[in-house]
């Protein structure tokens, strides 16, 4: 399984989208070099108020380009970063994932997957209704989470749009992805 980089963004400051830059630098361990949310702890503001001690699962966000065309036929304008992501990838059913995944971006860059992006009250701020199309409900009536997914970095490198992303499952039994 492989896809492609379309986009990488990062922010220095805390704010809901991060402007896109020509590229990103991940360092292993951390995160996006320069981005608020790096470090190896815990960088979310609501989860730094509870632990600010906990490890940082949330270095890395991922956020598959189709969703962008599926909100888009609901009415919702969404471009790459501004729904926070660090990484816009097409092609990979990142959501189908199981933890503990390993995303090659480009030449040197690995992730490791560790859950899902629990979507926040933010998005329906930036866009008003957009919360429901990427929180929805399986037939059962359980959530079914679309606001990406959540990794750490392994091994750092440069990241640019046009890279290619290699996907390498881990050995079974697979775990489906969580929120963290």
């Amino acid at each position: 399984m492989s896809g492609s980089v379309s986009a990488v963004s990062s922010n220095g400051t805390y704010s809901f989208t991060k402007p896109n830059r020509q590229s990103i630098t991940l360092l292993a361990g951390l995160g996006v070099e320069g981005d608020v949310h790096a470090g190896v702890t815990v960088k979310h503001r609501f989860r730094m108020r509870k632990d600010p001690s906990r490890p940082n699962l949330r270095q890395v966000h991922l956020l598959h380009e189709e969703l962008f065309t599926e909100v888009r036929e609901a009415g919702f304008e969404v471009a790459a970063g501004q729904l926070g992501e660090n990484v816009t990838t097409r092609g990979i059913d990142l959501l189908g994932l199981p933890v503990g995944t390993l995303l090659r971006l480009g030449d040197e860059a690995v992730v490791e997957v560790t859950g899902l992006r629990n979507p926040c009250a933010q998005i329906d701020t930036f866009r008003k209704g957009l919360m429901k199309q990427v929180v929805g409900r399986d037939a059962d009536g359980r959530a079914h989470f679309r606001a990406g997914i959540m990794s750490v970095v392994l091994s750092g490198g440069t990241v640019r749009p046009g890279d290619a992303i290699t996907v390498v499952l881990p050995d079974g039994p697979h775990r489906p992805l969580e929120i963290v």
